[in-house]
């Protein structure tokens, strides 16, 4: 998978390469997460018996340390990006799981009871109605994951990983050069601060229903509000 998203060598040794690079290795992972949590969080809602032990187990998933999560896959993966994804990947599920669960489960009985009855089946009305109400608690488990695996990317750089911008804070140490160490712990701290207000943008964007208080929050009657 991570071969459609190679970039020219060139741009990797540069700076801002380290920096697209470091976005790849961290969002690739977390928009992976999403799409196993959308269909596994539909069952736990579903099937409610479901729901306890696959929040046990992501959890329990979510407690192994990065690092030696690493140090398991190498002798699958090697020391590629693709190791260091997989646990990113698959600690966004302990985020996107309960988030999308807690969501879906926010949306009440009569406004399905209501799609019912206008013909939706129950793809379409988990599509078109239980997703979009829900979008505001699915976006804030994705600012918190995309924001911790961000955070996560450069502990790659501990297994050689190449092209983070933790590589640089490794070199830095290394070569005791704190120019390179400020480089790259500012510029991790401003990549997730710039995705996370990116996705608070794009709540607003994709809620346009919800109500707002005076900072630009949504409020907490939005859910309720937006099914009468």
């Amino acid at each position: 998978m991570t071969e459609l998203f190679d970039m020219p060598s060139d741009l990797q040794h540069t700076y801002w390469g380290l920096v697209a690079l470091h976005l790849r290795e961290a969002l690739i992972p977390v928009l992976a997460g999403l799409l196993v949590a959308l269909p596994v969080a539909q069952l736990c809602v579903r099937l409610r018996w479901l729901y306890p032990p696959v929040l046990w187990v992501t959890t329990v998933l979510y407690a192994i340390p990065s690092l030696a999560f690493f140090v398991v896959l190498i002798d699958y993966t090697g020391l590629s990006e693709t190791t260091v994804m997989i646990p990113l990947a698959v600690y966004s599920l302990v985020v996107f799981v309960p988030a999308i669960v807690d969501g879906v489960r926010s949306v009440p009985r009569e406004t399905l009871d209501a799609a019912t009855a206008m013909g939706f089946g129950p793809v379409r009305r988990y599509v078109q109605v239980q997703l979009p109400i829900a979008a505001p608690a699915i976006i804030a488990g994705l600012r918190v994951a995309s924001v911790s695996s961000i955070s996560l990317v450069s502990v790659g750089m501990l297994i050689g990983n190449q092209g983070a911008l933790g590589n640089l804070l490794n070199s830095g140490m290394i070569y005791n050069q704190p120019r390179l160490v400020w480089l790259s712990v500012v510029g991790t701290a401003v990549l997730a601060i710039l995705v996370d207000a990116l996705l608070i943008g794009l709540r607003h964007l994709v809620t346009p229903w919800m109500p707002r208080d005076t900072r630009g929050n949504a409020r907490p009657t939005a859910l309720k509000d937006a099914a009468r």
